[in-house]
């Protein structure tokens, strides 16, 4: 007998099925049992009434894999409206040692640390496991938004040679006796393959070193990346990634309408045309000194409540950042050189997406690093693309992780994370 998936039970309504999943609960009244059945569609309820069946049912632990054979009737108080009757329980392998916290409440009661210790099991609980189901969903939409703007997956290495690609601290390796790092993003070689296909996306992991123990960063983090050539400058960027979101959006939900209902969330809408904000705007929006180099997290939260009170949207784009704070490879602003043609999108307060238009002449990349004081020669292999004649390109990355925490509104991008990787964590 073909196995039934419990949001598939209605349409079985007086067959007898197989369903099997984890002991999500169980129910021992007087005259009646009741076993919650969890699969990975939802949850499905079991009415015992025989008492070898029962038996059976006293003796299982919670999240111990069952199958159930049994008939399908109406019930409207039971999970999808329906319960299953006369049924026959089979333990599928030995009892589950019982999970450390309880997961058939409405919430985790566990503190964070506790569960990411046991993450294995914690990811179980339907609120954790919508978060991922809504993450997949996001990068389904990330990929299906450029693959119709004629954008070209690709994959790029994550085990470089050079550990200067935006300053932030690197984790080493011994690559077969030679220093070796986990790749900061795909940005060179992304840009590089702007030369061969023009639009170009990635969707991977990325590594940062760097000592933060905050609730919005990760030391691994998944990285949407796009870069596209013959731009006309950073604003074509934008235009391409405000239908990204769009996409994004649309479709969590379609594919994670479900994990949006157990969180009980809308998503936001993402209007036609993003508000956006030049630095120095938005710095007097936050009511920043005009001689800050850079927004820090109080002022994002300022420039998007400006963006939701003035303009109805979640999302805000502010451009223009002095060239100062942006990686050697941006484009200044040709009217006013002390500022980038580069920009952040801001989701709700919180920094989402870095992006901007980038130099695509190899004479500017060398004037930007000697005005750096970089050398030349640990960047080679990409420069020479540059010689070989590239496009006006720009791109961005969005931060999976937290696009997701700010989308589902978790405290900590550790909530939406399977196993995350930070400071203190590497295990499990």
């Amino acid at each position: 007998m073909q196995r039934v998936l419990s949001r598939q039970l209605p349409t079985h309504i007086g067959a007898t099925v197989r369903i099997a999943g984890w002991v999500h609960r169980r129910r021992l009244l007087k005259s009646v049992a009741f076993l919650i059945v969890r699969d990975a569609t939802g949850l499905a309820q079991v009415v015992i009434t025989d008492p070898a069946t029962r038996t059976v049912v006293e003796q299982l632990t919670e999240e111990s894999a069952v199958e159930v054979t049994g008939t399908p009737v109406a019930q409207p108080a039971a999970p999808a409206g329906v319960e299953l009757t006369d049924p026959r329980v089979r333990l599928l392998g030995a009892p589950a040692v019982p999970p450390p916290f309880d997961l058939y409440r409405p919430a985790l009661t566990a503190s964070l640390p506790t569960q990411l210790d046991h993450a294995a099991v914690a990811l179980r609980h339907p609120t954790r496991a919508a978060a991922l189901r809504i993450s997949a969903a996001a990068v389904a939409g990330f990929r299906s938004a450029l693959d119709g703007q004629g954008f070209v997956e690709v994959h790029t290495p994550k085990i470089v040679g050079s550990s200067t690609e935006s300053g932030a601290t690197v984790f080493a390796l011994d690559y077969f006796g030679r220093p070796a790092y986990l790749a900061q993003s795909p940005q060179f070689y992304k840009q590089l393959m702007v030369g061969v296909f023009e639009r170009v996306y990635e969707v991977g992991p990325v590594f940062r070193a760097e000592p933060h123990d905050t609730v919005r960063h990760l030391a691994q983090y998944t990285s949407l990346d796009a870069e596209l050539g013959f731009v006309t400058d950073h604003r074509d960027v934008m235009a391409v990634l405000r239908d990204v979101l769009a996409g994004m959006l649309a479709e969590v939900s379609v594919r994670a309408g479900g994990a949006l209902a157990t969180l009980g969330l809308a998503v936001p809408s993402v209007p036609a045309e993003i508000p956006a904000l030049h630095f120095t705007e938005a710095l007097a929006v936050a009511g920043a000194p005009d001689d800050e180099p850079d927004l820090a997290p109080a002022h994002e939260r300022a420039v998007g409540e400006w963006a939701a009170r003035e303009h109805g949207s979640d999302f805000v784009f502010v451009t223009g950042y002095p060239m100062a704070k942006r990686p050697f490879y941006t484009h200044p602003d040709p009217a006013r050189p002390a500022y980038s043609n580069g920009f952040d999108l801001l989701f709700r307060g919180v920094e989402l997406v870095t992006g901007g238009q980038r130099l695509h002449r190899y004479d500017d990349y060398l004037a930007a690093l000697a005005a750096r004081g970089e050398p030349v020669g640990a960047y080679t292999g990409y420069l020479d693309g540059f010689r070989h004649g590239m496009p006006p390109h720009g791109g961005f990355a969005i931060g999976l992780e937290r696009f997701v925490a700010r989308l589902v509104g978790a405290t900590n991008v550790r909530e939406v994370t399977a196993f995350p990787r930070d400071l203190n964590r590497l295990t499990p």
